[in-house]
């Protein structure tokens, strides 16, 4: 039986991946929605990338429903610079024909959470946590209805991407980050120390492109305009693909390796807000809270995507 999934995202090219990725694969993932959330780029361009992918994969039935525009506290931090103008730069999307579903993007997480038997949802946050954190604020009664909450989010040994200790999805709102890690939901995290494992390199690019259908081409375009940032930035071979980490998870979770310990969120200081603090060695009291992903089996992974494309 397919696992049933809501992936709550703000496209980004590595997003767009991720989200291809699990519609390729239906027998293994039952995607129940795609909720939107601003990060990447603003509302409401996020959920006309959602749109425009699940046209991409032939896959309308999935309902894409509109989520927050802004954080919980914090004003809105984008990341043009990195993904572009329109969040997914490198290939030309048309407008979508579809409209979003009726209604917002919280309830639809509220509601699917509630409509469910037992804990079976499984949430996947690819962005910000706003979306997650609104939801569980709003109806703390989902919690036990949620089997697990996979995110790629955060940095330990890796430091930061956005400031010098804070990864982008965490430091645009540390406060719902906070209300997710604290939910006493179970917690899978990609943070950067596993995702700058898991590179996406020039014959990589190729072998999407080789696909010859559209979805590989649309990949390959945008995996070439997003990777260049980072190799420009880090001296990588590749670009890290990091949401697709969450989903690759899903569908194989050997190719991973981490440890369950106590994470917690900074809100408060001006230098290390969005900070994700990681007790590895025992240091509190703190119950583990987070299993959290430090190796990934990169070429196995690349594989893994390269072939669930290929199926678009």
């Amino acid at each position: 039986m397919a696992r049933p999934i809501i992936i709550d995202t703000d496209p980004g090219q590595d997003d767009a991946v991720a989200i291809l990725v699990a519609l390729a694969s239906p027998e293994e993932l039952d995607v129940r929605g795609i909720t939107t959330v601003a990060g990447n780029v603003p509302q409401p361009l996020v959920t006309t990338n959602s749109l425009r992918l699940v046209e991409l994969a032939n896959r309308t039935e999935v309902p894409v429903y509109q989520g927050c525009s802004r954080p919980l506290v914090r004003k809105l931090k984008t990341a043009e610079y990195v993904h572009g103008p329109t969040g997914i730069d490198g290939t030309n999307f048309p407008d979508p024909v579809n409209e979003p579903a009726i209604g917002h993007g919280v309830d639809f997480i509220i509601d699917t959470c509630l409509a469910a038997a037992g804990a079976e949802i499984t949430i996947c946050p690819l962005g910000p946590l706003t979306n997650v954190a609104t939801a569980i604020i709003k109806e703390p009664s989902i919690v036990p209805r949620i089997r697990e909450i996979v995110l790629m989010g955060g940095g330990f040994a890796e430091g930061g991407n956005t400031t010098p200790v804070a990864e982008f999805n965490i430091y645009v709102d540390p406060h719902a980050a906070r209300v997710v890690f604290e939910s006493g939901a179970p917690i899978t995290v990609m943070p950067l120390d596993v995702t700058h494992k898991a590179l996406v390199l020039p014959e990589h690019v190729e072998r999407l492109r080789a696909l010859g259908t559209s979805a590989g081409n649309a990949v390959a375009g945008m995996l070439g305009f997003y990777v260049r940032f980072d190799i420009e930035r880090y001296g990588f071979e590749g670009g890290p693909l990091h949401d697709p980490c969450v989903i690759a998870y899903l569908l194989q979770p050997g190719l991973f390796a981490g440890r369950t310990i106590p994470v917690a969120i900074e809100t408060d200081s001006g230098l290390t807000i969005g900070q994700t603090i990681a007790d590895w060695w025992g240091m509190t009291d703190n119950e583990p809270n987070a299993t959290v992903m430090l190796d990934v089996d990169g070429e196995a992974f690349m594989d893994l995507v390269i072939e669930r494309v290929g199926r678009l």
